[in-house]
């Protein structure tokens, strides 16, 4: 009896099919420069298991988050990234993954119950904890609601209590292409204050909601905010917005350079 096995490249038609998308679609984004091929003897196109993987995040920001290609090569590029597949796989956020599958064996979950919870796939959930996927913050969100806790934890459990952060000092924070969150204060306090860096084109991933209150102040750029697909919101430099955390938020950016925000969350929940 044998056993089939994964194949280590995947031809066009075979890739197209896997993503979801027709394998000239495939053609134009090589061509956009969002992706790369390696190629056969024969010059056939081939594409390795982390390629596919990308082609999927790359399908998701253009048909659902509707980034357009300088956005998508703009994210790609803040995450140190090129059109051309590397050469040997890697975890983008090893500890951020490692949190995830700790925090979900801890409660006894498997990921069947934890997608039925959250409403992510078990196959997305599981590149998550292998560290081959990036979680949106909506994702992040929804997992910290279901394991109580808050997003920063994934990232980091220290408690320094310095007064004066300088800009070198900062905790970074990368939850999703094109988008860096930096701590601007240490400890565990009441308030808790990010800069916020957002590619063009990027976004949040979808809407989310926990407890507290936000505050958002421009300083750069221009960004879409929604609460509750209800109230909508165009920020601009000087303009500022608060918040109740529990109505439901969403957020993009509208601009085609950097947008820089200052985002206060009170309490520490985010």
């Amino acid at each position: 009896m044998s056993t089939k096995k994964t194949p280590l490249y995947y031809q066009i038609a075979e890739a197209a099919q896997l993503v979801g998308v027709s394998a000239s679609c495939l053609r134009n984004w090589e061509r956009m420069g969002l992706i790369a091929a390696a190629r056969s003897q024969g010059r056939y196109r081939l594409y390795s298991a982390e390629t596919v993987d990308r082609l999927r995040e790359i399908k998701h920001l253009r048909t659902v988050q509707r980034v357009n290609p300088a956005g998508i090569r703009a994210m790609m590029r803040s995450n140190g990234q090129s059109a051309a597949p590397p050469a040997r796989p890697r975890p983008r956020q090893p500890a951020v993954a490692a949190k995830l599958l700790q925090l979900r064996r801890e409660r006894g979950l498997t990921l069947a119950a934890t997608a039925e919870q959250t409403g992510l796939s078990v196959s997305h959930l599981s590149s998550l904890e292998r560290g081959y996927a990036t979680p949106s913050i909506a994702t992040l969100q929804k997992l910290a609601r279901l394991y109580e806790t808050n997003v920063l934890s994934f990232f980091s459990e220290e408690d320094d209590r310095r007064r004066l952060v300088r800009p070198r000092e900062r905790k970074v924070l990368v939850p999703n292409p094109g988008v860096r969150m930096e701590l601007l204060a240490f400890g565990r306090n009441a308030m808790e204050p990010h800069l916020f860096r957002i590619a063009a084109g990027a976004s949040s991933g979808g809407a989310y909601s926990h407890d507290g209150e936000e505050f958002i102040y421009v300083l750069q750029g221009k960004a879409e905010f929604w609460l509750d697909e209800v109230e909508q919101y165009v920020l601009e430099p000087g303009d500022s917005l608060y918040f109740d955390s529990r109505q439901a938020h969403r957020w993009s950016s509208l601009s085609e350079k950097e947008t820089l925000l200052i985002w206060v969350n009170t309490p520490a929940t985010f």
